[in-house]
């Protein structure tokens, strides 16, 4: 039968995420809107949210933050063209994302010493063929796949190339070895809930190094742009941006940041996600329609998880036929206004993607878990043999 109970949130969206629990847009009253970003204000909320940044993730000393255009995606890009070309470079891929950053380095840079690592959806490459002496390009969660890295030992502590990870769904809800990572970036929109537009890079020195006494062999756009006369430009890490950055959106990321804290900041929203993971890991326990689809336990997001359908009447279609029941479901569940957008991405194989950070109550997920069983019910009368 229908459920009667619905999530008070029926937001799970893998990006942008769900806001903050008890958001509103009053929090934003205070923004300074029709401000110079240029101005003291605006440079004070951006340095502030910069250092909340650094002291909420417990970045190392010597390690910069800056907000760049583009959200995740300009962050990376901005990387990519600013930093590789001086070494080899090992691109990592097991879903689509990664598979984007891969396509941008051979067709975009056309660079000339690449190797690819990849790995089909649910499983990751083997990490033991990196190669330290070069540059490695990686996500640490993949947002599309569900599969994270469940460590860093594969990253040589004595690596001569830079690491440069994509961790724009992990930020905030996974323990990242600092040591390890080169260049970081993330969009503020997936695990803190953030308004879209903007992205984080975090420099360690070894990046700043690179960046000082390399120079790319291409022309560099202007929004790419980190250094000048051959030094790192400070003021993009201090509040100065390349660009102009929206000051609401911004003011959002502070409330984000400072509800962070109230949680117990960085673990505290580990924790909280983890927990999220657990009431899906109980369900997928007890349930024979599905599985996730990282195909390692120690693998599992506890953020994008995604879900394959392993019933054998749904496994008996064709694959058109299952991307079209995968959305039917998803739709079925939108209709009834019990979860929203938890269609698998468009590159992924059939299923379902549900957001589990630490903006989604736990409570929610609960309430969830009887509607997915009864779209399944209801898919399955309409489509089993």
């Amino acid at each position: 039968m229908k459920p009667l109970q619905k999530p008070a949130n029926p937001l799970f969206s893998s990006g942008p995420c769900a806001k903050r629990p008890g958001w509103t847009i009053d929090n934003l009253k205070n923004a300074p809107l029709g401000r110079s970003h240029r101005a003291k204000i605006g440079k004070s909320r951006l340095k502030q949210a910069i250092d909340l940044t650094a002291a909420i993730l417990g970045l190392p000393e010597g390690y910069r933050v800056g907000i760049v255009p583009g959200s995740d995606t300009g962050a990376v890009e901005m990387a990519l063209w600013s930093l590789l070309g001086a070494r080899g470079v090992d691109m990592l891929a097991w879903e689509s994302f990664g598979a984007g950053w891969i396509t941008d380095v051979a067709k975009q840079l056309k660079l000339d010493d690449i190797r690819t690592l990849t790995a089909d959806y649910g499983d990751l490459p083997d990490l033991s063929k990196v190669d330290p002496a070069r540059d490695v390009v990686f996500t640490w969660n993949g947002t599309t796949s569900g599969v994270k890295l469940p460590n860093a030992d594969w990253i040589s502590d004595d690596r001569a190339g830079l690491t440069i990870c994509d961790a724009t769904s992990a930020a905030f809800a996974m323990d990242l070895p600092w040591e390890k990572l080169d260049v970081t970036t993330f969009s503020w929109q997936k695990v803190l809930g953030g308004e879209a537009a903007h992205g984080v890079i975090i420099l360690s020195p070894r990046a700043v190094e690179r960046l000082e006494s390399y120079v790319p062999p291409w022309p560099l756009p202007k929004i790419f742009r980190l250094t000048k006369n051959g030094k790192l430009i400070e003021g993009i890490f201090s509040g100065a941006t390349i660009n102009t950055p929206s000051m609401l959106c911004v003011e959002d990321y502070l409330d984000a940041l400072n509800w962070a804290q109230t949680i117990g900041g960085l673990r505290g929203m580990i924790a909280k996600s983890e927990e999220n993971l657990d009431v899906l890991r109980d369900w997928v326990a007890r349930t024979g329609w599905v599985e996730f689809l990282a195909n390692d336990a120690q693998t599992v997001s506890n953020t994008s998880v995604c879900f394959k359908i392993v019933a054998p009447w749904f496994t008996a279609l064709e694959e058109a036929q299952q991307t079209a029941v995968a959305k039917e479901m998803a739709m079925l569940l939108d209709v009834e206004e019990a979860a929203f957008d938890i269609g698998a991405y468009r590159d992924a194989p059939a299923g379902l993607r549900i957001w589990a950070g630490s903006t989604i109550e736990a409570s929610d997920l609960l309430a969830l878990l009887p509607w997915l069983d009864w779209a399944h019910g209801q898919v399955e009368a309409s489509h089993a043999k």
